[in-house]
C-alpha cells in the first residue's frame, strides 16, 4: 500500500544501550528530585522536622592494650529514615560516624548495620538502602599501654541526612560523646624456660 512505511526492528545491542543511559540518566535525577522536594518539605507549614538521637551511652570500662567493641544506638523520629552506610546511589548522602579520641586511645573499626532495601514516591523504580526506628553502630576502642587509668570522654558527630516518604531535609550533624572507663590490663605472663636436664650428654 502507498504511503505505508516500511517497520524497523530495533537490534537488542541498542536497547540495551538504550536500557544502559535510561538507568544511568534516572540515578543521576534521584538528587534533583531529593532536593527539589527538599524545598517543598521546608516551605509546608507544620510539617514535622525529622530528628535522630543516640541513646545514653553507660560507662564502659576497657583495659589499656586490649580492644573493647562498643555499641552505640541511634533512634529515628517516626515517620521519616536516613540513608544507610552504603547507599545505593553515589549520589546519596552516606549516614557516618566519626570519633576524635584523647591521645593514645586508638579508634578501630567503625561497623555499620545493613540498609533496608526500599522504593519511595520520588524514586518509584529505584531500591533505596536506609535506615529506620533504630540502629547501631560498633566502636573498637583501644588504649595504647602507655594511657594513664582513669576517665576519658570520647567526642564525635554522627552525619546523615533524614528523608520521608516523599521529601528529604538538608544533611545535619548530631554530637556524639560517650565516657570509657581505662583501667591497668592484665599482668603479662612471662613462660619460664625449660630446667636443663639434669641428664649428662656425651
Amino acid at each position: 500500500m502507498k504511503g505505508q512505511q516500511p517497520s524497523t526492528v530495533q537490534p537488542s545491542g541498542a536497547r540495551e544501550q538504550y536500557d544502559g543511559w535510561h538507568n544511568m540518566i534516572f540515578r543521576a535525577l534521584i538528587p534533583l528530585l531529593l532536593f527539589t522536594s527538599q524545598a517543598v518539605s521546608q516551605d509546608l507549614p507544620g510539617r514535622k522536622v525529622p530528628s535522630v538521637t543516640m541513646s545514653p551511652s553507660p560507662l564502659t570500662t576497657v583495659a589499656r592494650g586490649k580492644p573493647t567493641d562498643i555499641d552505640l544506638r541511634f533512634h529515628i523520629s517516626p515517620g521519616f529514615h536516613v540513608n544507610s552506610n552504603k547507599p545505593n546511589s553515589e549520589f546519596l548522602i552516606p549516614t557516618a560516624l566519626k570519633i576524635n579520641a584523647p591521645t593514645d586511645i586508638v579508634i578501630g573499626k567503625l561497623t555499620y548495620p545493613p540498609g533496608q532495601e526500599q522504593s519511595f514516591p520520588f524514586a518509584p523504580d529505584e531500591k533505596l538502602s536506609v535506615y529506620s526506628a533504630e540502629f547501631s553502630v560498633g566502636v573498637v576502642v583501644h588504649p595504647l599501654a602507655s594511657v594513664a587509668p582513669g576517665k576519658y570522654m570520647l567526642h564525635g558527630e554522627l552525619k546523615y541526612q533524614a528523608c520521608d516518604n516523599a521529601a528529604c531535609y538538608p544533611p545535619k550533624r548530631l554530637p556524639v560523646e560517650f565516657e570509657v572507663k581505662v583501667v591497668k590490663g592484665p599482668p603479662a605472663r612471662h613462660h619460664r624456660n625449660p630446667g636443663q636436664s639434669p641428664h649428662i650428654h656425651g
